[in-house]
């Protein structure tokens, strides 16, 4: 049996190529937005839709006129909801782009080793710390808010930086590779999420600046003497020392 429809039917690869770039781009921009808040303003953003359809259905004038006009300019108003995750998938393009190589950052089993040895120092003794490695998208604009080190990793270098009552405890370190870049580094703070009571600035800084970059952060608690680690804009807490060791390996390794 045939359906008399098809024979009709001619699909070029162009236009085979457009449905699947179109389809690519519609899949990563959900997986993007999963789990963030982004999804509650699209949601709002639906439910108007369709009060805008009922309300020309039902002859609703003036509700149908306001819609009209604040539909009209959807795509400013997109960009002013939206600009935090555009600025990140905007990011993560470049940092995957075709005209230069991947980057990323790799260290070697001493220098992980010596990031978690200061970490879980640093735990029990409670002293608060906030430590940012940098994977593909680049952090120059807040290590440039901070004071540039070009150090070496250590764990006395990073328990140092981090004893209360110097000039740099409060801020964050931020690593590249196997190197300390900066200290002392002013990071953004999540907004608009409801966090426990028992989390401070610290783990608002990590989680803010691992929704707008790649980031992996690591924070340790000095009311709790706990470390945690944030990614992708969501907390792990509490990791061992183990689970702390196996995300940096895979992520961070040097691989032959």
């Amino acid at each position: 049996m045939t359906l008399p429809f098809l024979d009709n039917l001619r699909i070029t690869w162009v236009e085979v190529l457009d449905i699947a770039l179109v389809t690519f781009i519609f899949y990563r921009g959900l997986i993007l937005i999963h789990g963030t808040r982004a999804v509650s303003v699209l949601h709002g953003f639906l439910l108007i839709c369709i009060l805008y359809y009922l309300s020309g259905e039902f002859g609703l004038n003036t509700l149908h006129w306001l819609l009209t006009n604040f539909l009209g300019s959807v795509f400013l108003v997109l960009i002013i909801l939206f600009q935090a995750d555009i600025r990140k998938a905007l990011s993560s393009v470049g940092a995957w782009g075709f005209f230069r190589p991947n980057r990323r950052e790799a260290m070697n089993e001493a220098a992980l080793d010596e990031c978690i040895l200061a970490v879980f120092q640093m735990a029990r003794t409670r002293t608060g710390a906030l430590i940012v490695f940098e994977r593909r998208v680049p952090l120059g604009d807040w290590i440039a808010r901070g004071v540039e080190l070009s150090a070496r990793m250590s764990k006395e270098l990073l328990g140092t930086i981090f004893f209360p009552d110097t000039p740099l405890h409060d801020g964050a370190v931020i690593v590249q590779g196997e190197t300390i870049a900066a200290a002392g580094c002013i990071l953004p703070l999540i907004a608009g999420v409801p966090l426990d009571a028992s989390l401070g600035t610290r783990h608002r800084a990590a989680l803010g600046i691992t929704e707008e970059t790649d980031a992996l952060a690591v924070v340790v608690s000095e009311e709790r003497g706990v470390v945690s680690v944030a990614d992708g804009g969501k907390l792990i807490s509490p990791v061992d020392e183990r689970t702390l060791k196996n995300i940096l390996w895979n992520l961070f390794s040097k691989r032959p």
